[in-house]
């Protein structure tokens, strides 16, 4: 949360017509989370490391199931996709209720070419998480620190 400055000067409005201007003037919803598409919808935020031996993947994706998930690499181009649909229908005597929810996301990462084990990518989703494992080539890994001696 932050605190705004108004145009008095004040950290509190004026009058209460500012109040009414200034609450209805911003996105009542948006805490700072600037994770947003022009539609509105989401995409997942994602966390890559580099160690020694491959490059580890994190994207956050709560309540999505594995089988929503679909990961293609194509070349050097790896591409993490999801859909998702809910329907829900509910019939009385009185009315029909009809409710449906749709999500999806594409994120996709270019890999370096020579650098990546192409045939050894490993992907796991537990806990809202999915994780990929993407080892590197044995040319690619950091040869082991030399020491050399001065003469």
């Amino acid at each position: 949360m932050s605190i705004v400055k108004r145009n008095n000067g004040s950290l509190l409005p004026a009058n209460p017509r500012t109040l009414f201007d200034d609450f209805f003037s911003r996105e009542l919803f948006n805490w700072g989370n600037n994770n947003y598409s022009s539609t509105l919808s989401t995409i997942p935020s994602v966390n890559i490391r580099e160690n020694e031996h491959s490059f580890d993947v994190e994207l956050a994706a709560p309540g999505m199931e594995k089988q929503d998930f679909e990961i293609s690499l194509e070349g050097n181009l790896l591409t993490i996709s999801s859909s998702k649909k809910n329907e829900m229908e509910e019939k009385n005597e009185k009315y029909t209720r009809r409710e449906f929810s749709y999500q999806s996301f594409q994120r996709s990462f270019e890999l370096a070419k020579n650098v990546v084990d192409e045939e050894h990518i490993e992907a796991k989703y537990e806990n809202g998480v999915l994780k990929l494992t993407i080892p590197k080539t044995e040319d690619a890994k950091k040869p082991a620190r030399r020491v050399i001696d001065i003469q």
